[in-house]
């Protein structure tokens, strides 16, 4: 594994022979592979039911990049990467999408409940993250508590969800560089005879994608000072928008107050959430944090909270310039300034909006190949994409696997077809985030009864159930009310049932989620609830995408990690046995 010693050469990192993509065994040769295939069932139940560790995590996992990430990270860059990660184009592209088709005035409230949903999910990462600081984020938590083949499905929604994240801001990024340019926004995409959707390529796109890429790739230090420097411009414009704004703000504007119903606001939620996702990308460079422990908490939520504020003030703000069926869905806020005669306004926002995209696509660029490094440190993926450059201290060849399938997605994907794919995975995976911080809480192996463990199965399956019901119900007839006399109180009792009846088996040792259960129940209602606000074609693609993560699964990543794992076995055994030698040998 690129290990050092007196008569071995290190290894270039620059390397693409198979073993460095296929090493395990079960790849070896057709003989080898075709005796893995029929093995699948054998090994499927092996992966169900194994489970990592925090150790095995923070330190075996680790040494699979051959080269440690450089610890410079602190508090006060985690605080900035958290503005320059969320705030972009979600805010500035989404909301007037939204305000126009869905919430119209109540956009404000849409904010409202997804940021509530959001740091319901902050408090779950942050628990995590302090406890566990490795670049894996979510997939690791998972995978210690959920097991190896929930964390697969939670790392295939990571891939999706970085990917077409990264496709969605760049998308939006072009259009914001036209209203600049005082521009029709699809002006510099060219035009072709593809489907709907997709007929607009994006070369500009691409181009941006691949220098945020550079630049993140170079250096995780000097990535962080150009973080500062344009996060501290996007928040000057963006406090200039919410004084101007209510400076010509009309109260007849909020008038009717919700042209859509209540199942507007939701809709709108469960879209706009996109505005919050990007903060996970924070709990990706614990391993390159200083002191997590305390660098972490002050970083996500210090961010966060100030965050949801400022996109509560701005959406209000929006929503009392202009009317909300005037509302420009692709530049709302150049178009609102302009509208109330503040012409050269739009150029500073459109200005404000790039910046702020440009930090976005940047954070990405950092956090989610860590995500990647740590998934092929599992050897989901091959092993050649966790390698971490010895003089960068960056994963370049994770960042090159992101950059390069996210720019074939922007190139010719619009904004509205990638949104809503992206809210279905971010809602998924804060879903399993909160399910595997109860898990954390009250199970521990072989100290958890084998009653209280069935109690807490139970319990959580009424929350997950009661939940996915509500959000059912809302959507077949979101004017009733008598479904939710059931549903509500169910989940009511799961949570009740787990405060009472199923004892806590592990303490935080230095930061934790308040309210457990509570808090973390309520984020898998919220989330939940805010999937079934979706529409079906982004379930539709959701499921097509499951269904090809599945695939890979069963034919590469089921055996890739199965040998990697019982190798792992077999070099503890081997330690083991040579301890006992030398006790037994004597001095």
């Amino acid at each position: 594994m690129g290990e050092v010693g007196d008569d071995v050469q290190p290894r270039s990192y620059w390397r693409w022979k198979k073993q460095d993509f296929f090493p395990e065994e079960s790849f070896q040769n057709w003989g080898t592979y075709g005796f893995a295939l029929s093995q699948t069932r054998h090994r499927f139940k092996d992966r169900l039911i194994s489970r990592s560790n925090d150790a095995e995590e923070i330190g075996e996992l680790r040494k699979q990049s051959e080269n440690d990430m450089k610890r410079c990270l602190t508090w006060w860059d985690l605080t900035w990467f958290g503005f320059g990660s969320v705030i972009g184009a979600g805010i500035f592209v989404l909301t007037g999408q939204e305000a126009h088709d869905h919430a119209g005035p109540a956009i404000v409230l849409s904010f409202v409940a997804s940021g509530v949903s959001a740091m319901l999910s902050v408090f779950c990462y942050t628990e995590f993250a302090v406890e566990i600081p490795v670049a894996g984020g979510s997939f690791a938590y998972l995978r210690i508590e959920l097991g190896d083949f929930v964390a697969f499905i939670t790392a295939g929604n990571i891939l999706l969800e970085s990917i077409v994240g990264t496709a969605a801001v760049a998308r939006a990024w072009t259009s914001y560089f036209t209203t600049l340019l005082n521009r029709q926004p699809d002006s510099l995409r060219m035009h072709t005879s593809l489907t709907d959707g997709y007929n607009l390529l994006d070369p500009i796109a691409v181009a941006v994608l691949a220098i945020s890429a550079t630049i993140a790739m170079i250096s995780t230090r000097k990535t962080s000072y150009f973080n500062w420097i344009a996060s501290a411009i996007n928040t000057l414009v963006i406090v200039f928008v919410i004084i101007a704004g209510f400076a010509h703000a009309k109260t007849s504007n909020l008038t009717p107050f919700l042209p859509y119903g209540a199942k507007g606001i939701f809709q709108a939620a469960a879209i706009v959430y996109f505005a919050y996702g990007g903060f996970d990308n924070i709990a990706t460079m614990a391993e390159e944090t200083k002191d997590p422990a305390r660098d972490i908490p002050l970083g996500l939520l210090g961010s966060m909270s100030i965050i949801t504020v400022i996109y509560c003030l701005m959406a209000l703000a929006l929503a009392m310039m202009q009317k909300y069926t005037d509302i420009d869905r692709n530049a709302a806020y150049s178009v609102a300034f302009q509208s109330v005669g503040m012409k050269w306004a739009k150029y500073l926002v459109a200005l404000g909006a790039l910046k702020g995209m440009t930090t976005v696509l940047l954070v990405g660029a950092l956090g989610q190949p860590r995500y990647i490094t740590h998934i092929a440190r599992a050897h989901m993926i091959p092993p050649w994409f966790a390698l971490v450059h010895p003089k960068t201290g960056t994963p370049i060849n994770a960042t090159l696997l992101i950059t390069i399938l996210a720019a074939c997605i922007a190139l010719f994907s619009s904004l509205d077809v990638l949104a809503g794919l992206l809210s279905v995975s971010t809602l998924f995976i804060f879903m399993m985030m909160a399910v595997a911080l109860l898990v954390r809480r009250y199970y521990v192996k072989e100290v958890t009864s084998k009653v209280n463990l069935i109690k807490l199965v139970i319990f959580l399956l009424m929350i997950i159930a009661s939940s996915m019901a509500t959000a059912a119900y809302w959507g077949l007839m979101p004017n009733g009310w008598v479904g939710y006399t059931i549903t509500v109180p169910i989940w009511f009792l799961g949570t009740v049932g787990i405060s009472l009846f199923v004892p806590q088996q592990r303490t935080p040792k230095v930061w934790g989620v308040p309210l457990v259960p509570w808090f973390p129940s309520l984020s898998i209602a919220t989330n939940i609830f805010l999937m079934g606000s979706l529409g079906s074609k982004s379930f539709i693609r959701f499921g097509i995408c499951s269904i090809v993560m599945l695939l890979y699964y069963v034919f590469f990543g089921l055996h890739a990690t199965y040998d990697m794992a019982h190798q792992q076995d077999k070099l503890k055994s081997m330690k083991i046995d040579d301890d006992n030698i030398k006790q037994n040998a004597g001095p």
